[in-house]
């Protein structure tokens, strides 16, 4: 069987085209205005200092449940692409590589893997149940956090809100810990939109 851009066991696979060209556009499609969700995900954003709270990890969950893995992660890196092109799609009013390499940059970059794994477990059928996919989708956020807590700490010597004298305290306090609740009511969120998803389908 050739491959398909998404799976029959993803919300996008059960509604893409059966030509390949088609199918292709469609993904090309989906994956652009994916971004743009993203985008409005950034700008929906509470302004807290050194990363701001944005509805953003939620959207990438969101978008990798629904996609798969192959077009999850070409949304998210599509978005990625815009922002270093200079689009004004970050959470803050700037864009380009400076704003990627600032202190939000080990997240935004985490979202690629974060697509991967959600989309992963989506294309597996993880995605109609909501426990199983709000775990798979806890456990890519520690990846994202992982991977932030550890850009962050590799600018530490660049960065004045962090302590130097405890480099590793002040950067989980200041940039991790007052996140891991926020981001645990958007997973369930972003869970719950897919399921709902299923649902919905299930009555036509």
């Amino acid at each position: 069987m050739a491959m398909t851009f998404a799976t029959s066991n993803t919300l996008l696979g059960t509604m893409q085209p059966k030509g390949r060209a088609a199918q292709a556009l469609t993904a090309l499609a989906v994956a652009f205005l994916g971004s743009i969700l993203l985008a409005v995900s950034a700008k929906v954003n509470v302004p807290t200092w050194p990363v701001p709270v944005t509805l953003q990890s939620m959207a990438v969950a969101a978008i990798a449940a629904a996609f798969g893995a192959r077009v999850g992660v070409a949304t998210v890196a599509l978005y990625i692409g815009q922002g270093l092109a200079g689009l004004p799609v970050f959470a803050g009013i700037y864009a380009g590589p400076a704003y990627l390499f600032g202190p939000t940059g080990g997240f935004i970059l985490a979202w690629v893997a974060m697509a991967a794994i959600i989309g992963h477990a989506a294309d597996r059928g993880l995605s109609r149940r909501f426990l199983p996919l709000f775990a798979v989708m806890v456990a890519a956020g520690v990846v994202q956090f992982a991977a932030g807590f550890a850009w962050l700490l590799l600018l530490s010597g660049q960065a004045g809100w962090i302590d130097p004298v405890n480099p590793v305290f002040s950067a989980y306090k200041g940039a991790v810990e007052p996140f891991i609740a926020w981001d645990m009511i958007k997973f369930a969120f972003a869970a719950i939109t897919v399921v709902g998803g299923w649902a919905l389908l299930k009555r036509d």
